[in-house]
């Protein structure tokens, strides 16, 4: 049997999904819990690597194992045996071969600016704050130029794998920035990301609303393939992954 499951998780204090030998990973964490609840550890697949400090609303995972527990009682008894800054949030039976990353159409991120001179108590872990006003306006319009298949090498960490292939192409199918009172949120839609595509996607809108950017520059700065020219990569904190579509793909 395969299994489909959708997480969220707090990424404060974990170095990404993936299991990495410089840090406690949520993969890590999660395969303790599962393996406490089934009494083994099967090879999980996850939609996205995230980076350190990134956190999930909707994050899915995959793997193999004939159980006997009903899938709506499956979050139940995993979630006590998970840290308290990781919960399952649903399990579902899917097609034999599916992969949670190979099968996801597109893969939806919020970026959350609390845009204000004074941080929140309660939410300082899960924003990025930035005091000078941001003019949302100007934000979506610099996020419209984004839609589209492009070359977002000017979007991508030089260090990045892809960067170094050439594998730099990628469709996005929505970005757009709303504000809710002080806080403005960024959504980006793709088929793929690059390496810290969305916080440097997020830190150029930024530079459109704080005035410091044409919004219409957009094309140039994607046609240009140059980092330099993009905005800076905002912290990783602001960022979550919000859901994975699948599609039909994951239907039983």
């Amino acid at each position: 049997m395969t299994w489909l499951l959708t997480l969220a998780f707090d990424g404060t204090e974990y170095c990404g999904f993936q299991v990495q030998p410089n840090g406690r990973s949520v993969a890590a964490a999660f395969q303790d819990g599962l393996e406490a609840v089934i009494g083994r550890r099967p090879d999980i697949k996850g939609c996205s690597r995230t980076d350190a400090g990134v956190h999930a609303l909707g994050f899915a995972l995959s793997f193999e194992a004939d159980l006997r527990i009903p899938p709506e009682k499956l979050p139940l008894a995993l979630n006590t045996k998970l840290p308290r800054d990781i919960r399952v949030l649903s399990a579902r039976v899917v097609p034999d071969g599916f992969h949670a990353r190979y099968a996801a159409h597109t893969k939806t991120y919020l970026y959350r600016i609390r845009n204000s001179p004074i941080d929140s108590p309660f939410e300082e872990r899960y924003y990025c704050r930035i005091p000078g006003q941001l003019d949302v306006e100007r934000m979506q319009r610099a996020a419209a130029h984004f839609v589209g298949t492009h070359d977002f090498l000017a979007l991508c960490a030089a260090h990045s794998s892809a960067a170094a292939h050439g594998d730099t192409v990628r469709t996005i199918t929505a970005c757009g920035a709303e504000r809710h009172g002080d806080t403005v949120e960024i959504t980006v839609t793709a088929d793929g990301y690059l390496y810290n595509m969305v916080r440097i996607l997020a830190g150029t809108l930024c530079e459109a609303g704080a005035g410091r950017l044409d919004p219409e520059a957009v094309p140039a700065i994607l046609a240009s393939r140059d980092r330099r020219l993009a905005g800076p990569t905002l912290p990783a904190k602001g960022l979550f992954l919000h859901h994975v579509d699948y599609g039909k793909e994951a239907e039983g």
